[in-house]
């Protein structure tokens, strides 16, 4: 049951003028499931993606990278039940095949499709599987499958995730809708599992780079919920350049900001939806670290905390053993901390002060805060006026069942 998360309504999620979605059943590990999706965009789109940073990455990603630094994307094909990883030359091999059947089908150039895949590795792509699904779901392709393409999307997901915004920019409206998918092997390290962000904006395409990294590093790069990073992590973002507003050439302008907080805005609700909906969580959690030298170091306690399986268990259990995140802030790795300093909240519930137990902490407080399910960690490390939080989930039993019977 995800943690305060419904299924979106398919009538909350505005079209994105100059995107198309088909969604089909492709048979590629179960049957009787939508499991091929395709994102159809209007020439003249830009698009940009960040990437696992996982060295042992899967082939849909090398060829995506590959295929983006020549532009021109025109099309995007999604499949589950299968991520192509770990798959060597033939993965790579199946990975163009996949661009090369979508491009004959819609009369692109193979380079102008995109292939990302999710689901188990080390196995081959049934690309015939894709090439026999992909006329189905070419089309099915409308403006409004926004939803279709958010359950397309899942693999252990108990809930589609999709969210949509819509701003003014200069007396035009402007639509920002976006998808994502994961529940596990989440540590993006970059982005998440798969996310799309999409919006009809006229932005520089060059600016579509640089604007993926930092709507990933404000929003999927805060979240975990097991610590492990995926081999296929990949998170896309799309301008179709079909809103009618002069053309944004920097993010510092005041439109460029404008639009960078209505998408981030998005992409968080899609990053938070991934911990809140993470693989049997109960609790969603907030971890927020203050009195850093620098963000990077808030970051580093802040994932040490997040990261601990007896933390996480302790917070699944609602049991006060708070000592537990004392210690994750000493291991940690920041070599010359003062433990003396260090202040702990749960909420409004002062744990500890000056690296010990508050005199007015009772245990009943902090366990009367642990049965909520969304609950802030407040760490104060009294070094200096960074801050800086990611978001997590609990550790339960059903997630050791979920990955034990994974490829059942």
């Amino acid at each position: 049951m995800a943690v305060n998360l419904s299924a979106p309504d398919a009538a909350t999620l505005h079209p994105v003028a100059g995107v198309r979605i088909g969604v089909a059943e492709a048979g590629i590990r179960k049957t009787d499931r939508k499991d091929l999706t395709v994102l159809l965009l209007d020439e003249g789109s830009a698009v940009g993606g960040v990437f696992t940073q996982n060295r042992f990455c899967a082939a849909p990603v090398q060829v995506c990278r590959e295929h983006l630094l020549q532009g021109g994307i025109r099309a995007i094909v999604i499949n589950t039940g299968n991520a192509n990883a770990g798959t060597g030359e033939e993965g790579l091999a199946r990975a163009r095949a996949t661009c090369a059947a979508a491009a004959k089908l819609l009369q692109l150039a193979p380079a102008q499709v995109l292939p990302l895949s999710t689901g188990v590795i080390m196995e081959q792509l049934p690309v015939e599987r894709i090439e026999a699904g992909l006329p189905a779901a070419i089309a099915d392709a409308q403006p409004g499958h926004w939803l279709r393409a958010a359950e397309g999307i899942m693999t252990t997901d108990t809930l589609p995730k999709a969210f949509s915004r819509q701003l003014q920019l200069e007396g035009a409206t402007v639509t920002v809708t976006g998808i994502s998918k994961g529940a596990g092997m989440i540590r993006p390290n970059m982005a998440t599992m798969l996310g799309f962000l999409a919006t009809d904006a006229t932005i520089d395409p060059h600016l579509l780079p640089q604007l993926a990294l930092e709507l990933a590093e404000g929003s999927f790069n805060r979240v975990t919920v097991d610590g492990d990073t995926s081999t296929n992590d990949s998170f896309l973002v799309i301008a179709t350049q079909q809103a009618q507003h002069a053309a944004i050439a920097s993010l510092d302008t005041p439109a460029g900001q404008a639009l960078k907080q209505a998408m981030l805005e998005v992409a968080r609700l899609l990053a938070q939806a991934i911990v809140r909906d993470g693989e049997g969580a109960t609790k969603f959690i907030t971890v927020r670290v203050e009195g850093g030298r620098d963000a990077a170091e808030c970051r580093q306690v802040a994932y040490a905390i997040a990261h601990s399986p007896l933390v996480k268990t302790a917070f699944f259990a609602s049991d006060p053993n708070l000592g537990r995140i004392l210690a994750a802030v000493g291991y940690a790795g920041i070599a010359d901390l003062d433990q003396t300093k260090i202040e702990l909240y749960l909420d409004d519930v002062h744990v500890a002060t000056q690296g010990g137990r508050h005199p007015a902490y009772r245990e009943e407080d902090g366990q009367r805060v642990m049965k909520q399910q969304e609950i802030t960690v407040r760490v104060g490390l009294g070094r200096g006026r960074a801050a800086d939080q990611v978001w997590t989930c609990d550790l339960s039993h059903d997630y050791v069942s979920i990955n034990a019977d994974y490829r059942s």
